[in-house]
């Protein structure tokens, strides 16, 4: 097997995703009926292996791809995900949803239940309604195991001998710099076989996606409203989408979803209040289009219905608290969080608010007692743990943070945070051990495994610590021998 074949199929499976258009057209299904092509899949990759290599990748990914580790937006995707996958078949995986830092439309699912998605789909969606279409179509890769069984057709003989080219591919997809411009001419030379059978799974995506969408509660139609998105900016303008250039979009497949969409029952949706805060959230804040979008947004909420016009006021009070007019994104917020006292997203903006005016103890409060109304809420934690952290309290940081990374070892704001607070006690191995878990996520398992050496020898030989810190090191360790499988080129 040539390097060329490997990255042409193993970029085309990889992108298997709502934009990885096949070249060749389908014709229209005049019903739901679609031959299943099943799950199988089982006999080169485990569901195990999956998840392991998975969880390879996504420390690939948090090394050098844009990763958006906001606590509200993060919360927002896994919420919203985790309600799709609870409504999906055949579900083997745990499942993740990460947001990356870039203005091109795009998605993708990767091994062991990782789903990616870019922040412009929050510029381009107009409802959740095609948000979660974009969703459900990226979990129905991974519930179908596209991605598995693309390796067993290629690689029967030998298996796991290309999987040192995904990595690469992955960061392309979601920083093209790193590479995408390469991969394309490969891209558009595909064996016509080649891309049949990733227009099978587009196929299978979208019919399992709709039922997806439909038995979460969401408008079926989403998808194709999407897709007719993305094709009227690919008919209209000189750039289309950046996956449309060398994965053109047939219409008989939007034709395909429209007509089967049209024949799924379909109640009323509500508008998400959290959909229309994290839109503002994202495009104000990750998006690198002018000021004057973020403007039109705003304006054009103010003019809708109660919830949109919540979300106008937030955004309004977030560009004010970036442009340091504390007093003024303080007006528009408090009147909002007295008549929502629970609302995160207002209460992680008041309390940030709070500290940039060095009111700590205010802060501290607010948050206290909001954590008591909602416990294990993971934004309002990492509030709490930071205006502890500001108003000169790291024990009292450290303890909620010991809990937190226990209960969430994956989240890089969590040790980020803990490791600032051991520093500030003088809590050395401490420290070093945080530090350790964030180099861990990131994929550097020496130089964790060099920090909590270092921290277990600060430590009374025998101690419990030094046995906890030991232990660790072995099982980064023995990651580093499960792991150096997948580094083959």
């Amino acid at each position: 097997m040539s390097t060329k074949l490997s990255k042409t199929r193993l970029a085309l499976v990889l992108a298997c995703s709502l934009y990885a258009y096949p070249a060749c057209t389908v014709q229209a299904a005049s019903s739901n009926a679609l031959p299943d092509i099943g799950t199988a899949a089982g006999t080169t990759l485990s569901i195990a292996q999956e998840i392991t290599m998975g969880d390879f990748y996504v420390r690939q990914l948090r090394a050098g791809a844009p990763l958006i580790d906001d606590p509200l937006l993060t919360q927002y995707i896994n919420k919203l995900g985790s309600r799709l996958v609870s409504n999906a078949d055949s579900v083997h995986t745990p499942f993740q949803f990460f947001l990356v830092r870039n203005d091109a439309i795009n998605a993708f699912a990767f091994f062991g239940g990782n789903v990616v998605l870019h922040s412009a789909l929050f510029r381009e969606s107009d409802n959740e309604d095609q948000l979660a279409s974009v969703l459900a179509h990226e979990i129905s890769h991974v519930t179908q195991r596209h991605l598995a069984r693309a390796m067993e057709d290629q690689q029967r003989n030998a298996p796991l001998t290309w999987v040192g080219t995904l990595g690469s591919v992955l960061l392309a997809m979601v920083n093209p710099t790193l590479g995408m411009a390469a991969l394309t001419g490969t891209l558009a030379g595909a064996q016509q076989g080649i891309i049949s059978f990733t227009q099978a799974n587009e196929q299978e995506a979208d019919r399992i996606g709709m039922q997806i969408l439909q038995r979460a509660g969401f408008d079926p139609k989403g998808m194709p409203d999407f897709l007719q998105k993305l094709a009227d900016q690919s008919r209209y303008s000189s750039k289309p989408p950046e996956m449309l250039l060398t994965h053109p979009l047939p219409m008989s497949r939007l034709a395909d979803t429209r007509n089967r969409a049209n024949q799924m029952p379909v109640s009323p949706t509500q508008p998400s209040q959290d959909y229309l805060l994290a839109k503002v959230r994202a495009i104000g804040l990750y998006s690198a289009a002018s000021p004057s979008l973020q403007r039109t947004l705003l304006e054009s909420y103010s003019q809708g219905n109660t919830k949109q016009q919540l979300a106008a006021q937030y955004g309004r009070a977030l560009m004010l608290y970036n442009q340091q007019k504390y007093d003024q994104a303080r007006a528009i917020i408090t009147p909002l969080l007295a008549k929502d006292s629970k609302n995160v997203w207002l209460l992680d903006l008041i309390t940030d608010i709070d500290l940039a005016q060095n009111k700590t103890a205010q802060a501290v409060n607010r948050l206290e007692a909001a954590n008591a109304a909602q416990s294990n809420n993971p934004v309002l934690i990492l509030n709490l743990a930071n205006a502890y952290l500001a108003a000169n309290q790291p024990a009292a940081t450290s303890r909620l943070l010991n809990r937190y990374t226990f209960a969430n070892p994956r989240d890089p704001n969590g040790w980020e945070l803990l490791a600032k607070a051991s520093a500030v006690q003088g809590l050395r191995d401490e420290e070093l051990a945080a530090r350790a878990e964030s180099l861990a996520l990131v994929g550097r398992l020496d130089q964790a495994i060099e920090l909590l050496s270092n921290a277990s020898a600060l430590q009374k030989l025998g101690s419990l610590q030094q046995a906890r810190y030991d232990a660790r090191i072995d099982q980064l360790r023995q990651l580093q021998k499960t792991f150096s499988k997948f580094q083959q080129t």
